[in-house]
């Protein structure tokens, strides 16, 4: 689709999720059907990283519509993987339209086991048949010769700090450390460093947008909601609520400090920032995210793979993408859409 005004340059920054990110899927597929977009930087965590990588690696081998096959075809693959898996919905629940797996025995089974064993324990040949499907779809080779630059986070066991990946250091095994979580797989070993889920440190990291892209736009796909109107009261409404808390925190931070440096810009007290070698810039912020349509869904439902589960969100996803360009396609490369003083307000 292609509307007047020129090319608008615009980095993407992906949270992670489990199945949700199908969502951000859907995000992605909507957006790359706007030709005056050009892609400069993607960031992302966990499910955020696969999409990135998967992305780019569409868009190196064949532009736009390469990347959106990949994309369907990624998923498609991980819908199949998950097919023989014992996690699956209930009757009943298939019958109420309910995507939640938490009352599937397998999955209270695999929440019980999880406070007692370890991935070392239960999968101590450490298989893990989603690198081979993102092996499949991927060629890192490709996204490092590209003009796109890609940065996944991870979180290093030792030190408990994030780690980017840069684009130049971009493999299978950075990818698989990104989306490692403790309770389901072995920590990801690198250069003797192990690393886990970097959702803990980084959902998605910002920062690297800031100064290794040109893009002034930066548009955040958040599929973890950050408000919740009612106070949780059952065990797995709590752990579903500490789970979002827990990996919107260093996305909050890094916000906080975007907006400090924002309002040192706007009072003219500095031009450029740098403080440990990160550098701010006066950056327009845009954001899609599933608030109204994901906070229903439980956390099992994020280790839910059936293909029309996926299907479902990749919809919702293309269809908030699809609203917020009815609403805001002209604000790109012109203002912020993402209001950070009422986003951070208590």
């Amino acid at each position: 689709m292609t509307r007047r005004g020129g090319p608008k340059t615009i980095s993407l920054a992906l949270q992670g999720g489990g199945a949700h990110g199908a969502f951000t899927w859907g995000v992605i597929d909507r957006l790359l059907q706007e030709d005056d977009f050009v892609v400069s930087g993607i960031s992302g965590t966990s499910a955020g990283a696969m999409n990135a990588v998967v992305m780019a690696s569409g868009l190196a081998k064949g532009g736009p519509e390469a990347a959106r096959a990949a994309l369907g075809q990624f998923w498609r693959d991980v819908s199949r993987d998950g097919h023989l898996s014992p996690l699956q919905r209930t009757a009943f629940d298939r019958l109420l339209g309910s995507w939640s797996l938490a009352k599937n025995p397998a999955y209270l089974a695999f929440e019980m086991a999880s406070r007692y064993l370890s991935p070392y324990d239960v999968n101590p040949l450490n298989i893990n048949p989603l690198k081979d499907i993102l092996t499949a779809h991927v060629d890192f080779e490709a996204i490092r010769a590209s003009d796109v630059k890609v940065f996944v986070s991870a979180t290093n066991v030792r030190t408990g700090r994030a780690r980017i990946f840069g684009h130049e250091e971009m493999t299978a095994e950075a990818v698989m450390a990104s989306a490692c979580l403790p309770q389901l797989f072995q920590a990801v070993e690198i250069d003797g460093v192990p690393y886990w889920d970097g959702g803990y440190m980084g959902n998605p990291p910002l920062f690297p947008l800031y100064e290794k892209t040109e893009a002034d736009d930066l548009v955040l796909v958040q599929i973890n909601p950050i408000l919740r109107e009612e106070t949780p009261r059952t065990a797995a409404e709590i752990q579903n609520r500490i789970n979002e808390i827990t990996f919107n925190a260093s996305l909050l931070a890094q916000l906080r400090a975007i907006d400090h440096a924002s309002q040192l810009i706007e009072q003219g007290l500095l031009t450029r920032w740098t403080l440990g070698g990160s550098s701010f810039r006066r950056v327009r912020l845009h954001r899609i995210g599933g608030d109204d349509q994901l906070t229903d869904l439980d956390l099992s439902s994020k280790l839910n793979p059936e293909w029309a589960f996926l299907q479902h969100l990749r919809d919702l996803g293309r269809a908030s993408a699809d609203a917020f360009l009815t609403a805001h396609y002209d604000d790109i490369g012109r203002r912020s859409t993402l209001n950070l003083r009422l986003e951070l307000a208590d």
